[in-house]
C-alpha cells in the first residue's frame, strides 16, 4: 500500500495484532473489547491516520448513512430553528451520518435512514408525507395530524407559561395579553389552552390575540397597536421575535417596559438578552431539543428503544429586568 493510499481496517487491525472485527468494535465503542484494546487500537489508528470509508460502512449496514431534516420553511431564519439544525447535525456527525435537508422543492425524496421534524405544522404538505414515510420519524412536539411518528420530544410548555403568568401577577400586573401563535402546531395549540385555562383559575380576562404562522413584524406591529387599546399591563409574545418587533410599537405609546408595562417572551433569543431593558423568556434549549430528537431517532434506528416512545425535554424561565423591577 502506498502512502497516499487510505489506511484499510483490515491493514490497522494487522498493524495492531488483533482481528478485524475486534478493531472494528474497538472504533465503535461496542462489542466485548477491554478498555486496554480500545485505546491500543485507538492510538495505532491515530498513529496510521485512519479513518473509516462510510461508502463501505453504509454497505455492510444496509443503511444510506444519512438522515433527513425537515423544518416550516417560512421559519428558516429563525434564531430557535437554526439552533434546532446544529443540534440535529451536531449529534448525527458524532454516530458517523449526514444529515440532508427536505425541502417541499425536490420531486422525490431523499433516500435517508430516518427522519427528523421540527414543530410539524399539519397545513405543511411535506410534513404530512413524510409522516407517512416507510423510514421512521421523530417530531420535535407532536404532529396535529392524523399519522403518528415513531417517536416524540417535546416540553411542558403549559406549566412553563403558567410558571410565566404567575411571575408577571406576582410583579402586579392583572390585565395580562397574550400574543398567540396559531394552533397549526401542537406549541401554538398548547399555549394558548394553557392561557386561556390560567386566566380562567385566575378570574381575569383572555386578551389574546392570534398571529398566523410565521407572520411579518408590519403584523405583530399592528397586532400590539389592537392590545394596547385594551389597556393591558402585561404583554407575552409567543412568536419567535415577536417580542422584539413589539418594542418600538409600545415606547411609541409612551409604555416603560419594566415599569408600566411587563413584556415577557415564549421564545428566547440572543437579541433579548441584549434588549434595553433585557426581556424574560422562556428558554426552549433548540440545540438540546435538536440533539434530543437525533437521538431518539438512533435509538430507534438500533432497535433500542421501540416505537411511540416521548421524551420529555426540559425548559426554563428565565426573568429578566422586562418584568423584574
Amino acid at each position: 500500500m502506498s502512502k497516499d493510499e487510505p489506511v484499510t481496517l483490515i491493514a490497522l487491525a494487522r498493524a495492531a495484532g488483533v482481528s478485524k472485527t475486534t478493531a472494528s468494535d474497538a472504533l465503535r465503542n461496542s462489542g466485548r473489547v477491554s478498555e486496554q484494546t480500545r485505546q491500543h487500537v485507538v492510538s495505532v489508528a491515530t498513529r496510521l491516520g485512519y479513518s473509516p470509508n462510510p461508502s463501505a460502512r453504509s454497505l455492510r449496514r444496509g443503511s444510506t448513512g444519512a438522515i433527513g431534516l425537515h423544518l416550516p420553511e417560512i421559519l428558516t431564519r429563525s434564531e430557535y430553528y437554526m439552533s434546532f439544525v446544529f443540534g440535529v447535525v451536531d449529534f448525527a456527525a458524532r454516530q458517523d451520518y449526514d444529515v440532508t435537508l427536505i425541502t417541499s422543492r425536490r420531486g422525490t425524496f431523499p433516500r435517508v435512514d430516518g427522519i427528523v421534524l421540527g414543530d410539524p405544522l399539519e397545513a405543511d404538505s411535506v410534513a404530512s408525507r413524510l409522516m407517512t414515510s416507510s423510514v421512521p420519524v421523530v417530531t420535535c412536539e407532536r404532529f396535529t395530524g392524523d399519522s403518528e411518528p415513531a417517536g416524540i420530544v417535546r416540553s411542558d410548555h403549559a406549566a412553563t407559561l403558567a410558571s410565566l403568568l404567575d411571575h408577571l401577577r406576582a410583579a402586579g400586573a392583572r390585565r395580562i395579553a397574550l400574543l398567540a401563535s396559531s394552533v397549526v402546531t401542537d406549541w401554538g395549540a398548547t399555549l394558548q389552552h394553557a392561557y386561556r385555562s390560567w386566566c380562567a383559575s385566575h378570574g381575569v380576562p383572555v386578551l389574546l390575540r392570534d398571529l398566523p404562522f410565521g407572520s411579518p413584524a408590519i403584523a405583530v406591529q399592528d397586532t400590539v397597536r389592537a392590545l394596547l387599546a385594551a389597556d393591558i399591563d402585561a404583554l407575552v409574545c409567543a412568536p419567535d421575535g415577536s417580542a422584539m418587533a413589539a418594542l418600538p410599537v409600545l415606547r411609541a405609546a409612551g409604555r416603560v417596559i419594566g415599569k408600566d408595562l411587563l413584556l415577557a417572551s415564549c421564545v428566547d433569543s440572543t437579541p433579548l438578552g441584549h434588549a434595553d431593558p433585557p426581556i424574560t423568556a422562556i428558554d426552549l434549549r433548540p440545540r438540546e431539543a435538536g440533539a434530543e430528537c437525533a437521538k431518539l431517532l438512533f435509538e430507534i434506528l438500533n432497535g433500542e428503544t421501540p416505537h411511540g416512545a416521548v421524551r420529555e425535554q426540559p425548559i426554563d424561565l428565565i426573568p429578566r429586568a422586562s418584568t423584574v423591577s
